[in-house]
């Protein structure tokens, strides 16, 4: 029987796309092994946020092959999607899988594996993309990838089932982005913007809990445009209030949402509801309204202020993380410093902080060298953000002290504690040995 091991990089939309992967992999026959270099398919999911995550793919395709040659390595993802012709020339690469045809990898697998040819008629020359967008590299990998904006619709995938000994699992229910903000790359290897109709959400909810979740996490790369291109319309907030109502889900937490979708009724949603975690992850980028406009982010900073302080005025308890981007072509110092100003008074409880990295074919790619601020400098500027995150994290870790909270076990632990994650997103130590995905309390 074939074995495969599946490593993940990248956002929580990334994360449930590896688990459907898995799952398809589990129905045509293979088993999963916890090592890379035992196991006969390895499939890396990648990102490409950030000229790292690429070189860090890289690294893991070098590192994967070099352990484990007989392995065929599978690399599919958003860097799959952006640059498969340079992944393909990695030694050790079988085949490079886009985001547009990622449901085929548990087919190519099989067929790889029982030594079958796949057929012709599946692959083309990348030069010359056929009228479905599919292609093929002559190169030492087979590429499989196409127009990603011919997408219309999410694959329904059942994420991370609880039956495998993970917590937590991961349901998308958005992909794509409309927005074109300057430095990023992600709409062009994820396509537009579109939904998983609200009664599949509510099913796959459904399922998710009859096999033993007892929080969801609900993802997209968008997430709060979820619905607008369904017709009819649907909303975000009308979608989780029937996953409230119809089902017996314990606990719901979102991923990152946009400043502009935060509004006063979906804080007073989560507010007011037990089974909602309290938690927001909102992108701030930049402190500085003039470096915001250039970056095409939809809001001032004013909004994203005015955002966070009505979480906090609703919900004292509340995790509130941001990122934040560090660099931006032509970010001066008094630029960093309003936005290092902002993060200093606002009430957030982390960050998480990117160097800005150039992305090809972004608008941010093709501004004038002049701008770019020198490498020593944003590394010094990361570097203070990173030490304000933790300052952050110390503070709001602090401020519960003398809290009980409940928490749900991880599958991580040692010889006398196990790990657990509260509602408001902080991780505590248990005293003994849990199995995971079981409630405990929490003593601060």
């Amino acid at each position: 029987m074939a074995t495969f091991y599946i490593e993940q990089f990248g956002c929580r939309a990334t994360q449930a796309d590896g688990a459907a992967i898995e799952r398809q992999l589990l129905n045509q026959g293979c088993t999963v092994v916890a090592e890379p270099h035992i196991a006969d398919v390895v499939v890396l999911n990648t990102c490409t946020v950030t000229a790292a995550a690429d070189s860090q793919a890289r690294e893991a395709v070098r590192k994967i092959h070099r352990a484990n040659p007989a392995a065929r390595i599978v690399v599919t993802g958003c860097y799959a999607q952006r640059a498969p012709e340079d992944i393909a020339q990695l030694e050790g690469v079988s085949f490079v899988v886009g985001n547009s045809h990622q449901t085929q990898i548990a087919a190519l697998v099989s067929e790889e594996l029982n030594a079958a040819e796949p057929a012709a008629s599946d692959f083309f020359p990348l030069a010359n993309i056929d009228s479905e967008g599919m292609s093929l590299g002559r190169g030492p990998a087979k590429i499989l990838t196409g127009d990603i904006f011919a997408q219309t619709t999410v694959p329904v995938g059942f994420g991370d089932s609880p039956e495998s000994g993970r917590t937590r699992p991961i349901l998308k229910i958005q992909d794509g982005c409309n927005n074109r903000c300057s430095y990023c790359v992600i709409p062009f290897v994820r396509g537009k913007s579109r939904s998983l109709p609200p009664n599949a959400v509510v099913a796959q909810v459904r399922v998710l809990v009859a096999a033993g979740a007892k929080e969801v996490v609900l993802s997209g790369i968008n997430l709060g445009s979820y619905g607008r291109d369904l017709t009819p319309r649907a909303s975000l907030i009308a979608t989780v209030r029937r996953i409230l109502e119809e089902t017996a889900l314990e606990q719901l937490r979102f991923s990152s949402i946009e400043p502009q979708d935060i509004t006063e009724e979906i804080v007073s949603l989560v507010a007011s509801s037990r089974r909602i975690a309290p938690h927001f992850h909102i992108p701030l980028q930049s402190g500085s309204d003039r470096i915001l406009h250039a970056m095409r982010r939809r809001y001032r900073a004013s909004h994203y202020a005015e955002r966070v302080r009505l979480i906090r005025k609703c919900m004292r308890e509340a995790a509130i993380g941001a990122d934040v981007i560090a660099g931006f072509p032509g970010e001066t110092d008094d630029e960093f410093q309003t936005t290092a100003a902002l993060i200093e008074n606002l009430p957030l409880t982390y960050l998480h902080v990117f160097s800005f990295s150039a992305r090809p074919g972004t608008e941010a790619a093709r501004l004038p060298i002049g701008l770019s601020v020198p490498p020593a400098k944003i590394r010094e500027r990361a570097r203070h953000l990173r030490e304000l995150g933790q300052k952050k994290a110390d503070a709001f870790r602090a401020s519960q002290a003398g809290h009980t909270f409940r928490a749900l076990t991880l599958a991580r632990g040692g010889e006398n504690w196990t790990e657990a994650l509260t509602g408001n997103y902080l991780k505590v130590k248990i005293p003994g040995f849990r199995p995971p995905n079981e409630w405990c309390e929490a003593h601060f």
